[in-house]
């Protein structure tokens, strides 16, 4: 039954097809026409501005100085010779006419499928001889190629092509260039026929012999004969769909019985249309025809044997599952690069970042988040390449900081150029800040700022911290600042940096989850160890900005057991004490004290303070640092300051709480 129903079912579509195309073909009056040597140019050619149904619209040529040109694919080609007898013509590449060491531009594809049009295949990628150029990130000491029969053998260098950081090569292949058989350093650049299969390829040809044969072009073939009407094409392909049909029913099992009257009826006289007449109008027609045949028999096929198929699709169904389980830290990741492509930061394949950073040769150094290399882009420009540890697998820190600061561009905030993301390889691509991180100059005997400098490094931290709280469409929280993760450019032009532990929030936020409550000791605010002292917000920036400043005025860490005195131990505390005691006259010991060291100072104190309500906002931080120290006021007293004994002892309590908060955590 189902094989008489779906017989029937395939002739009437296929005599349908015969009665569309059939009376499609128009008759026109195609001129010939000539183009400097070439004479009597007729179909498959045509000239623009010819009669509809003269030629192939895909062999539409151009005459310009007396030269006729012809696009094939993205190609553009000169048109040397047509051969009506062999039906081919010759072309050479345009590109190559003007240069002194050319090669095949690598924006143009045309051989990657063969060159093919409408019309016919023109080309068959696997019966020419191919020059195929490569470049490579490092000189090949072995420049065998890992083909065999198929191809020279030989990689031949193009010295004028080549760079201090990218080397060229070309070969020679009979078989169609494939990305897995060059070695892992290379990548494609282009590649072009040589020839025609006729001809001999060039065993183990320099570069200057590959550019003679180049330079000579390669011949094309004719679409089909002209004597082949849509109306003979299909009148044989139905008689060999008949003939295939009989000799499977009368010659064939069960199954190949079905199979033929079903579908490969279908198949076989699809195939017959594409060998006599291969993506002309005929061919998708009868592709649309069949399709829509097709659909109508798989579903009868379909509700008969569906019983063989549900079994087998829940199995496959379960083992999709298991593997989309162990895919899933992945795929987030990846799902969220693909909305990052229309963002400026440009994504590096894995093989780049080994070439960028030349095989990781110079370490700039080791953080928490994995190392960081020094690397070079084209161009001679200067990168810093994190590469992000193992521990990093599930990838949260890997989107926190490409979304955070892939489309920031401030003075003070560092840019990201790009990133990588390989299975499990992972890496962010910075601006190269030579000056390296502003601890190396703030603790530092030899290496100190004027006074003027520091002040004017410290509104430029304040700013990017500003921009990034209110500058971006959502609020960004650092969580980390301190002066490790402050860069400095050639002109010392601080930039916040390393926003692994950065968290996105609306702008309306005036608090933020408990979940984000992480830091570095020394830095961290109060309130992300106990909401006591209130929400954690942007004000807990602010906390970590103002250690910094101090950290910036006194030129040691806040916290140093190594003071000649017990009660210098607490910075912040010991400032304290002694600039309020300044105010009331208070001074048992010489304290001088520049003005620029009393303005951070105060401006410290004021963003220090325990309650994170009674700290002042990143903006009027700036108002505060640009104006002169006569107007500012000293802020309330911080619990631990008061008692410098005490104090001390509360700071220790403190360090230690803050210790096992980071362990449990």
């Amino acid at each position: 039954m189902i094989s008489s129903h779906a017989f029937l079912l395939s002739l009437h579509g296929l005599a349908m097809v015969s009665t569309l195309i059939t009376n499609t073909e128009g008759q026109a009056f195609c001129p010939s026409f000539s183009c400097g040597h070439l004479q009597d140019i007729r179909s498959p050619f045509r000239m623009q501005g010819d009669p509809q149904g003269c030629g192939f619209p895909e062999y539409e040529l151009v005459c310009i100085d007396s030269k006729a040109i012809i696009h094939i694919n993205s190609g553009r080609y000169f048109v040397t010779n047509i051969s009506y007898t062999d039906s081919t013509f010759w072309v050479v590449d345009a590109n190559l006419d003007n240069s002194s060491c050319p090669i095949p531009a690598s924006n143009q594809h045309p051989y990657i499928n063969g060159l093919q049009s409408e019309g016919s295949t023109l080309l068959d990628p696997d019966t020419v001889t191919w020059a195929a150029f490569i470049t490579c990130s490092e000189m090949l000491s072995d420049v065998t190629s890992l083909f065999s029969s198929c191809c020279s053998g030989i990689y031949r260098p193009v010295n004028c092509r080549s760079t201090k950081n990218s080397f060229v090569y070309v070969f020679t292949t009979t078989f169609f260039p494939m990305v897995g058989y060059i070695k892992p350093s290379c990548r494609y650049l282009s590649m072009i026929p040589l020839g025609s299969r006729h001809v001999k390829r060039p065993d183990n040809a320099s570069y200057e012999d590959i550019v003679k044969f180049m330079r000579n072009g390669f011949s094309v073939d004719f679409p089909y004969s002209s004597g082949w009407t849509y109306h003979w094409i299909i009148n044989l392909c139905l008689k060999e769909a008949k003939g295939y049909y009989n000799d499977k029913i009368s010659n064939s099992s069960i199954v190949d019985q079905t199979f033929a009257t079903a579908f490969g009826i279908d198949l076989h006289f699809l195939r017959c249309v594409n060998d006599y007449s291969y993506r002309t109008k005929l061919f998708w027609a009868v592709v649309a025809m069949i399709s829509a045949v097709d659909i109508v028999k798989f579903v009868i096929v379909f509700g008969m044997l569906s019983r063989f198929v549900f079994a087998p699709l829940a199995v496959l169904t379960f083992l999709a599952y298991k593997y989309w389980k162990t895919r899933i830290s992945i795929d987030a990741v990846e799902k969220f690069l693909q909305m990052q492509q229309a963002l400026s930061p440009t994504r590096y394949a894995y093989t780049d970042i080994t070439a960028i950073t030349g095989h990781f040769r110079e370490k700039l150094g080791q953080g928490g988040y994995g190392s960081v290399y020094k690397g070079m882009l084209p161009g001679d420009v200067n990168v810093a390449v994190k590469m992000l540890g193992n521990s990093l697998c599930n990838g949260d820190e890997f989107i926190s900081e490409v979304s955070t600061i892939g489309s920031i561009h401030h003075v003070n905030v560092v840019r990201l150029v790009g990133f990588c993301s390989e299975e499990m390889k992972r890496a962010l691509v910075y601006e190269y800040m030579p000056r390296g991180s502003l601890d190396k100059y703030i603790f530092s005997s030899e290496q100190r700022f004027s006074w003027d400098k520091l002040n004017e490094i410290a509104l430029g931290i304040a700013r990017g911290i500003n921009y990034l709280h209110q500058g971006c469409e959502m609020q960004i929280l650092h969580f980390d600042i301190k002066p490790h993760n402050i860069l400095l450019d050639n002109n010392f032009t601080p930039k916040v940096a390393d926003f692994g532990l950065a968290k996105l929030y609306p702008r309306d936020n005036s608090f933020v989850p408990v979940s984000a409550a992480w830091g570095t000791i020394g830095y961290i605010a109060p309130e992300m160890i106990s909401r006591n002292f209130g929400v954690v917000s942007c004000k807990s920036d602010v906390y970590s900005f103002g250690m910094l400043l101090l950290e910036m005025a006194g030129g040691r860490r806040n916290l140093d057991q190594h003071a000649e005195r017990r009660s210098q131990m607490y910075y912040p505390a010991w400032v304290y004490n002694h600039l309020t005691r300044q105010e009331v006259g208070e001074i048992c010991e010489a304290f001088d004290i520049h003005e620029v060291e009393r303005k951070l100072c105060v401006v410290g104190l004021w963003c220090i303070q325990m309650k994170s309500h009674d700290r002042p906002t990143m903006s009027e931080v700036i108002g505060m640092l640009e104006a002169g120290v006569d107007g500012l006021q000293m802020p309330p007293e911080p619990f631990f300051c008061g008692d410098e004994q005490n104090s001390v002892t509360g700071t220790f309590r403190l360090s230690s709480e803050l210790s096992a908060i980071s362990e449990n955590e």
